[in-house]
């Protein structure tokens, strides 16, 4: 049992969780900026501004890096791995979200009155790179401040 209380007073996993809270809920107005209507659910979504993968997996690196020194082995692992998952995610997860973007716009011009799928695709699956970027930026910033 204490291990879980433990896991919970972590201040590298705090960290990190407070960098990707903080984005999710940044979607939400970004998303307003962008489409001029309030959308909660981007609380939940993934893709949009800024990504909320860079800003857990910086602010995860951040605070190792912080805590364990930028010399240490845990931090360049963390690192490694955060430029993995901000790499994928304006990579490969933006790809399938072109994709399905083209897929949507293509039953749409092919059945415009028939009704072919339940629901669409979801399209807004990756990040730009500037999305990622400013994910990462945020992560840092909060285990900065929390550590």
């Amino acid at each position: 049992m204490n291990y879980f209380i433990e896991i919970f007073n972590n201040q590298v996993l705090f960290s990190g969780f407070i960098a990707w809270l903080i984005a999710q809920i940044l979607k939400i107005f970004t998303d307003f900026y962008k489409n001029r209507k309030v959308n909660v659910t981007r609380i939940v979504g993934s893709g949009g501004m800024p990504s909320s993968h860079s800003a857990l997996v910086m602010g995860l690196s951040t605070a190792v890096g912080l805590k364990h020194g930028w010399g240490s082995d845990l931090y360049v692992i963390s690192l490694v791995f955060s430029l993995i998952v901000m790499y994928d995610a304006s990579g490969v997860r933006r790809a399938v979200g072109k994709q399905a973007s083209l897929l949507n716009r293509m039953i749409k011009d092919l059945y415009k009155h028939k009704r072919i799928l339940e629901e669409e695709l979801k399209e807004l699956v990756g990040h730009t790179p500037k999305e990622v970027f400013a994910g990462a930026i945020l992560g840092i910033i909060v285990a900065n401040y929390y550590l």
